[in-house]
């Protein structure tokens, strides 16, 4: 069930919980949860761990989940919620974009490295479904970034340019962008931004696509919902995506090192499989045995937190 802050688990009482605010670069303001275990020395300086969200997703769902546990080993932990979307500024509501979505870590790295409990050269990140893309690409420029560990990572600048499974062909791209096109103009002229559709399905049953039912028994159930995680964005956001590869320079984010966590069923495990080809060492791809894309999000009974902790303590010496 939902408690009454919309969050969808329990605060546990070994851990705080501190809405906090600041500021990226573009002057937008972040909504973030920050974490920290009840009993932590705040006199010392602790390794810190930055969560992001599934694409469509919010603080009050996985990453928060991710946030407390990593709290409860002792690493100072910060969800947020992305530009333009949750409680974080930002207008039109429910833009995406590569170079926001990457510059939120970024921010998030340049608010919890002040905090004087923070070892600012120890600071971890962790992504979560498309923000394991933007972490990662990051990481590929922001050097105060130690290590990077992304779950059910989607790189959504592929999917967007190249569609699900590298299925889009030359056709289906320009009917995609003509359509941008004009809503780009209906934009314009003032009218309400056009929406993409729904990632997550309100209403589905057995004959649903079988992705589409994966997310919507998520965010559309009362195991992940939330008011803040539509699971759609503007129309035209797809246009910056489509120009702009994440990833193309994921090599350089080693000496440091890089985890693929994967669900053995994930519907999205060639990202992390090709993501991980392609990076340098060290790296390290962690297979989750009857785990699906959706299942790393919140089961803690499969989320595989120990090695989560094992690699940032010996990633972040």
């Amino acid at each position: 069930m939902i408690n009454k802050d919309n969050y969808i688990f329990e605060l546990s009482d070994q851990v705080s919980r501190k809405p906090v605010t600041y500021k990226n670069r573009y002057g937008i303001t972040i909504a973030a949860d920050l974490y920290t275990k009840k009993d932590l020395d705040m006199e010392e300086k602790h390794p810190a761990i930055i969560v992001g969200p599934p694409y469509g997703g919010v603080k009050e769902q996985g990453p928060g989940i991710y946030a407390q546990e990593m709290a409860k080993r002792g690493f100072v932990a910060l969800a947020f919620d992305p530009s333009f979307n949750g409680y974080s500024s930002g207008m039109p509501r429910h833009i995406s974009s590569p170079d926001f979505f990457v510059e939120d870590f970024s921010a998030a790295v340049d608010f919890i490295g002040t905090r004087s409990f923070v070892d600012r050269d120890k600071i971890g990140a962790v992504g979560i479904c498309g923000s394991g893309g933007f972490a990662l690409s990051a990481a590929q420029v922001d050097l105060r970034i130690k290590a990077v560990a992304t779950v059910s990572m989607y790189d959504i600048s592929r999917n967007m340019s190249q569609g699900f499974g590298d299925s889009m062909t030359r056709e289906m791209w320009d009917e995609t962008l003509k359509a941008m096109a004009e809503a780009r103009y209906s934009d314009f002229e003032g009218n309400e931004p056009r929406m993409s559709m729904r990632g997550a399905p309100i209403g589905f049953d057995e004959n649903t696509d079988p992705i589409g039912k994966e997310f919507g028994e998520f965010y559309a159930t009362p195991r992940g919902y939330h008011p803040n995680s539509i699971t759609q964005f503007t129309l035209t956001s797809s246009m910056s995506f489509m120009n702009f590869p994440l990833l193309s320079k994921i090599d350089r984010i080693s000496p440091r090192p890089v985890l693929f966590i994967i669900g053995e069923q994930a519907h999205s495990r060639y990202f992390s499989e090709d993501a991980y080809a392609q990076a340098a060492e060290p790296k390290e791809l962690f297979v989750v045995p009857d785990s699906n894309h959706v299942d790393l999000y919140d089961r803690v009974d499969k989320i595989p937190f120990d090695k989560l902790e094992q690699f940032f303590r010996n990633g972040m010496k």
